[in-house]
């Protein structure tokens, strides 16, 4: 017995170095996790920042397009060089409450979940979050991380940004990007100089860019574009409109 009581001793005194080595890379770790975490919190709220004095020089989206296509059509146009009628356009065909909520409209939300989730439920304000710095395609992670940068852009940006971004970053066709780029290749004419018919059938196409056309639509559509001018005008007469203009 006299024998195995110094092994004894020994084994534990060998397994301290060994414990305090853990403890030791276990703060590491952890330290390690916080500053990383910092710093994309920081990045992300300097990302939001930058952009409410810069324009967004491309998308992810415009950037996969032009590596496939080999280039894509895409001008910057300030808000006060598009025709009011267009802002009002994209917000009644895509998100009539845009005025109203901070990024996400929740009776559309409930809407969608009672419909079983047949229909969209996202604002203008989450589809500019994912289009300026996420991806597209469904994934949780990417549904998360929209959900956190939303309310950063409505608390940073306002209204009439968010729709002065939205419409320059939207593709309106294959390769087609922003309204200066979608107004001449449809219709000849700058975005100054839509119609409220030309509006809504812009409008129309957003959902769904690569199988829409708004030169060319079918009979659903063009019932789709008459609403879109009944929900743009009456944005402006009830006051949902004043956010933007």
């Amino acid at each position: 017995m006299s024998k195995k009581t110094p092994q004894k001793k020994k084994s534990k005194a060998a397994s301290a170095p060994a414990e305090r080595w853990s403890a030791r890379q276990k703060r590491r770790l952890k330290r390690l996790m916080w500053r990383s975490l910092i710093w994309v919190v920081s990045l992300t709220i300097f990302a939001v920042l930058i952009f409410t004095v810069v324009n967004p020089p491309f998308t992810l989206t415009m950037f996969s397009e032009k590596q496939r296509l080999g280039q894509v059509d895409y001008q910057w146009t300030p808000i006060e060089s598009v025709a009011p009628v267009m802002a009002r356009s994209v917000v009644a065909a895509e998100d009539a409450n845009f005025c109203e909520h901070w990024g996400f409209d929740l009776g559309a939300i409930r809407a969608a979940i009672d419909e079983g989730g047949s229909r969209g439920a996202s604002t203008i304000s989450q589809q500019v979050v994912k289009n300026v710095y996420l991806w597209q395609g469904r994934s949780w992670v990417r549904k998360a991380m929209e959900t956190a940068i939303t309310p950063l852009v409505e608390m940073a940006w306002n209204k009439q940004r968010i729709v002065e971004v939205y419409l320059n970053i939207a593709e309106f066709d294959e390769g087609v990007f922003g309204i200066e780029a979608a107004s001449r290749h449809y219709f000849g004419v700058g975005p100054e100089g839509l119609s409220a018919s030309q509006a809504a059938r812009l409008a129309m196409v957003l959902p769904s860019p690569k199988t829409r056309s708004a030169s060319r639509i079918t009979a659903a559509q063009s019932r789709r574009v008459s609403s879109i001018m009944d929900g743009a005008a009456t944005i402006a007469r009830d006051g949902r409109a004043a956010c933007f203009e």
